[in-house]
Order: C-alpha cells, then structure tokens, then sequence
C-alpha cells in the first residue's frame, strides 16, 4: 500500500472508531452503479464541514486491492446490498488531495509535475516491469493494459484551486486541462470521484470537464440523503446523547434538498454533520462554525449592496426568502453578473439553504445567521 495507490482503510477506520459515527456507507451502492459506464465521473460539491473527506476515505477502503475491508464493512448497511462483493477491493485507487499538492508547490506547473511525480513513483513501486514512461497518463495506460485492473480515482478538495487562485485564469485552465487529459475517454478509469466545495468550472457556455455529473447543494439528485445527517439520523442522536431535538432543529437545520428517487421527489432536511457531533458531544448548542476568507470576500460584495445583495441579505435575516436564478452562476469566485451569481455561491458555500420547489433561497438555521455581519 502506498501513501495515493491503495492506500487502504486507516483513515476510515479512525471514522468508525470515533465516538459518533453514522452510516453513509449508501453511498457506495449508488458509486457501484456507475462504474465502468459512461455515467462513472462523479463530482460532489457540499460546504465545508460536510464530510466530504470521510466518504473519500470510505470509497478507498472500500474499491482498494491493497487489503482485505470486508471486515470494515460488516456492521453497515452496505454489507446487505447485492453490489457488495462484486466489487469490494477489486479496483487499484489513486486517492489525492489537491490541497496538499497547493500547499507545496509555488504555481500550478510545479504543483502539477510534483503530483504526477508522487503518483508514478508508487505505480512504479507497485508495477515496476509496465511502466517505461514518465508521463502519468501513458503508464496508467500501460498497468490497465498488462493487469486489466481499472482504477477508481478519488480527488478531495478538487476545486482547491478556485478557492485559492481566485483571479490567476492561466492556472486554473492548465489545471483543468490536466484533468481532462488524465479522466477523459481513458478506459483505465473506472470511477472518478471529485469532492470540493464548487461544481465543476465553467468557461463560457461550456464546462472544461462536461463528462462529470454533478451533485451539489443546489441538484443533489439522488445523492441527497448522503449531503449531511437526515433529520431522522439526528433524531436518533439526539435519543442516545438525551439532547432537546428542537434545540438541534433551530440551531443546525434548515438545508432542504430535493430528490427525485424512483420517479417520485422526495424532500430531505439536512442537518451540519460537524456542527451535530460538537453539539451531542458538548452538550451546548452554538456556533462551531468560524468564519473564512471565503466569507470575508464576499463581506466586500454584501456591503456595496452589489446589485441590491445587502437589502436580500437583510430581508433573509428577518426571515424572509428571496427569489433567486442559479443558471447564471460560472462555478467560481470571481465571475459575478448580479446578485443571484453571488447568493448561488453563499448556496454552495453553506451560508444559505436553496429551495427547489419555488427556487428560493433563505439563510438555514440560528447557527448560520450568526456568521453574517452586514455592518459596515
């Protein structure tokens, strides 16, 4: 096992020791479905504090060739399902980072060579008689040639880059034509799964990775019930730990998404997973959010009253909701063309609850209300 090829169960295994944890292991049946088919690049954008990484961690113990997981699993509803042991550690995974990538390179061309540098030097360890290129993609090709083994690509913190390159173009295309190139129409890919906070970049009309279905605050489809903890998962917690449900309910509640499941919608109200567990843990209810410099950027937006946003903001705050378009919006920090462009961010970013039915959006609960400070 390797630090990014089959890294194994550790880090889910530290999920399933810690003193809350709740199922999601659903997850893995709906990723079963996909793969191999043209459907298999998956893109799930929720807030930050949402267990994005964790499902990452799930997905590797549980598609990795490097051990055994069953024993992992035993417990969870995954283990019932008939997809199960077709397809338990039967996949070679690159699981990645993008952050920590960032974080050690200067620019994006030596972020990009250190990345493919780390990765071939395990494909290299592990299949040292395949590979003769020093080119990521052609040795990928080359194992998936000799071993008929696909691999399930796991990226957390995918949009890392438009987060932290907010207005550096150049980067962010060499970053994303990197990905195209890797993902794209290459049979070796098995599953693609990208986590972050913002769907996938849009330049112009079209999307610079179109072959990704997206699953995100705004269209969860049916991923919804795997976004946060269900009002019945916290209703249960709540039971266990002797906490007041209302409590939770005011101060954790309030994003509403919408699936359509079998031909019929169904409405989920989820809850903060992180903000939950200090809740139950604690005892006290509060804010364990902190603010970001994600939110202090947007501050500069609210505060021009940037096309009529402080007066939605102030209306939200006394309860109201506001009509908004989400069609506008380029899945970045920086393109803003009005108002609804800016708000269908704060979507993204948690600051605010869609709602499908009347395409409306509120600010969801006590605990959010509370990041937001229009003084001037």
């Amino acid at each position: 096992m390797g630090s990014y090829l089959n890294p194994g169960g550790g880090m889910f295994k530290a999920c399933l020791r810690s003193k809350i944890y709740v199922d999601k292991s659903g997850l893995i049946a709906k990723t079963n479905e996909v793969l191999g088919t043209e459907q298999r690049f998956v893109c799930v954008s929720r807030p930050r504090r949402f267990g994005k990484s964790m499902a990452a961690n799930m997905l590797a113990a549980y598609y990795g060739r490097g051990e055994d997981s069953a024993e992992l699993f035993s417990a969870l509803r995954i283990h019932t399902d008939k997809s199960f042991r077709e397809h338990l550690n039967q996949y070679d995974v690159i699981r990645i980072n993008m952050q920590e990538f960032l974080s050690a390179a200067p620019d994006m061309d030596e972020m990009l060579k250190l990345l493919q540098k780390r990765i071939l030097r395990e494909l290299k360890m592990q299949y040292p008689d395949y590979i003769d290129s020093d080119y990521l993609v052609f040795a990928m090709q080359d194992v998936f040639a000799y071993t008929r083994h696909p691999f399930v690509i796991l990226i957390d913190e995918w949009d890392c880059i438009f987060r932290e390159f907010k207005q550096n173009m150049e980067a962010q295309k060499k970053y994303l034509d990197f990905l195209r190139v890797w993902l794209k129409d290459q049979e070796y890919v098995a599953l693609a799964y990208m986590t972050g906070i913002l769907p996938v970049k849009k330049y112009g009309s079209h999307s610079a990775l179109n072959m990704f279905t997206e699953y995100s605050m705004i269209n969860p489809r049916e991923m919804a019930e795997f976004f946060g903890f269900t009002e019945e998962e916290v209703k249960e917690l709540c039971s266990r730990y002797k906490r007041n449900f209302q409590e939770a309910q005011a101060w954790y509640d309030g994003y509403e998404l919408v699936a359509i499941e079998e031909g019929r919608k169904k409405t989920y109200s989820m809850y903060s997973p992180k903000s939950v567990v200090d809740a139950m843990l604690s005892g006290i209810f509060d804010n364990y959010w902190n603010q970001t410099e994600t939110y202090e950027a947007l501050k500069i937006y609210i505060r021009m009253n940037y096309d009529g946003l402080k007066d939605a903001v102030i209306r939200m705050l006394a309860g109201d909701k506001v009509q908004i378009n989400t069609g506008t919006f380029s899945n970045d920090m920086t393109t803003f063309q009005g108002k609804d462009d800016v708000l269908t961010l704060l979507v993204h970013l948690g600051y605010l609850s869609y709602h499908w039915p009347d395409k409306t959006v509120a600010i969801p609960n006590k605990e959010v209300s509370q990041e937001y400070d229009i003084s001037n």
